[in-house]
């Protein structure tokens, strides 16, 4: 990180300035499925911006809808003023650059080839000048490579240049994938999840190539599940929650937001409801008790019921002693039989 630190140094933070991303009103059906929908969102030059939100709330089909892998079903995405082509190579071509959650490299090939793979996309040659090997592809190839090389020392993996990318610790291949993404010289780079599975010393490390990367005049949208990180990183945080973005503001604004921690917690996303939730359940536990008493009552009652079929049988049993010496005394004749 040496490098990054001096590549920061040498370069003056650009100031925000003009809408580099403007993405209005985007939403992604899957048929009865919306995974996204009406989400609007702006990145600025020289900015940093966060999104954030729990698992499944749509980021990173979001970014997919700004990249090209997915044709919006509403809405549009702008870069610089110009709605893009729904192409994933269309949009490298204009200037959007990005990484994926799960690393996707060519584990088979060498650390700068895979940064050349990035770069294929600046070089104008066509199939017969490389077939042909002609002065020109060999210019263009060489400028290629020189320019791997700036990004390989920009993010401290120079010495490995030739090492296959599978051989890389985790860590490294999570940089060496945004290298590849800075080949093509975007305007505008898409991260989504750069520190997943990384150590606190990684991290540390992500986070000022990051900053770097701003001060190279690049923006930057970074989707992260890591708040400290995502917070001390990012000039504007959005949150998106089920498809909808829900709030975005600075990292305080959002912090402080009741809905978004009730989000995060798997509560009610609107506070009304749930403030009037218990003042709904004492009437619901009261309630239970009043049907208690009727039944205790009940309960009470039901013994002198069973007690009173023993009683009159008691003096049912009596009563026929008693009609029989009513009887005899009448009739003598009875009793004399």
């Amino acid at each position: 990180m040496t490098t990054t630190t001096k590549t920061a140094d040498a370069t003056t933070a650009p100031t925000a300035g003009e809408a580099v991303l403007d993405a209005r009103g985007v939403t992604m059906r899957f048929g009865g499925l919306t995974a996204v929908r009406d989400v609007n969102l702006t990145v600025n030059s020289g900015e940093i911006v966060g999104l954030i939100g729990p698992n499944g709330a749509g980021k990173t089909t979001f970014f997919n809808c700004l990249t090209g892998l997915y044709v919006p079903t509403e809405g549009e995405v702008r870069y610089k003023g110009t709605v893009l082509p729904p192409t994933s190579y269309k949009v490298t071509n204009a200037g959007i650059a990005r990484t994926f959650q799960n690393i996707r490299l060519f584990h088979n090939m060498t650390v700068l080839e895979n940064v050349l793979v990035g770069r294929h996309t600046r070089m104008k040659q066509g199939l017969w000048s490389a077939l042909l090997r002609l002065p020109g592809f060999k210019k263009a190839e060489a400028e290629a490579t020189e320019r791997a090389m700036e990004l390989l020392e920009f993010i401290g993996l120079q010495d490995k240049a030739q090492h296959l990318a599978k051989n890389l610790p985790y860590g490294e291949q999570r940089k060496l994938e945004i290298a590849r993404a800075l080949a093509s010289d975007p305007g505008l780079i898409l991260l989504d999840e750069p520190t997943a599975g990384m150590n606190p010393q990684e991290t540390r490390a992500a986070e000022e190539l990051i900053f770097a990367i701003r001060d190279m005049g690049i923006a930057v949208l970074v989707i992260e599940h890591d708040m400290r990180f995502i917070f001390n990183l990012c000039d504007r945080v959005a949150v998106l929650v089920q498809g909808q973005k829900l709030i975005e503001g600075d990292s305080q604004t959002v912090q402080s937001d009741e809905r978004v921690i009730a989000a995060y917690l798997g509560e009610p996303v609107a506070d009304t409801p749930a403030a009037e939730a218990p003042v709904a359940e004492t009437p619901a536990e009261e309630a239970p008790a009043a049907a208690a008493a009727p039944e205790t009552t009940a309960d009470e009652e039901a013994p002198p019921q069973e007690d009173a079929p023993e009683t009159p049988d008691a003096p049912a049993d009596e009563a026929p002693a008693a009609e029989d010496t009513t009887r005899d005394p009448a009739s003598g004749k009875e009793n004399d039989a």
